[in-house]
């Protein structure tokens, strides 16, 4: 735990989605919530088909959902996304002429169905 799903649009060349990963989970050990790096699970889908709303303007987005185990207060979620929005940000130069929409997404696991193992080889 936890779970960051990257999804970002096609339209968008300069994004490197390996460097956006290394950098979101450093964000996630900086912060102090979790208890070893290698607990953080993440992983980038290009979207090759999308629309943004109605308008003929190209558009893009870079969507970040983290996925925690419940318990945590609104306080800790809220820094949690604002700080990997921060990074999201910083992350490329935008394309000029491009509307893109960055946005995080928090969202609570149930900690009692939550089942995971570790297998070493």
């Amino acid at each position: 735990m936890p779970h960051l799903h990257m999804e970002y649009t096609a339209n968008l060349p300069e994004l490197n989605a390996d460097v956006a990963l290394i950098r979101l989970n450093n964000t996630l050990v900086a912060s102090g919530q979790f208890a070893a790096e290698f607990d953080i699970k993440s992983r980038a889908i290009k979207v090759e088909t999308f629309k943004v709303g109605t308008a003929l303007a190209e558009r893009a987005f870079v969507h970040v959902k983290l996925a925690l185990l419940s318990g945590r207060s609104a306080q800790v979620k809220t820094q949690l996304s604002e700080s990997l929005l921060a990074v999201v940000q910083d992350l490329c130069e935008w394309p000029a002429g491009i509307e893109v929409q960055l946005c995080v997404e928090i969202l609570d696991i149930d900690r009692e169905s939550y089942t995971k193992t570790a297998i070493n080889h």
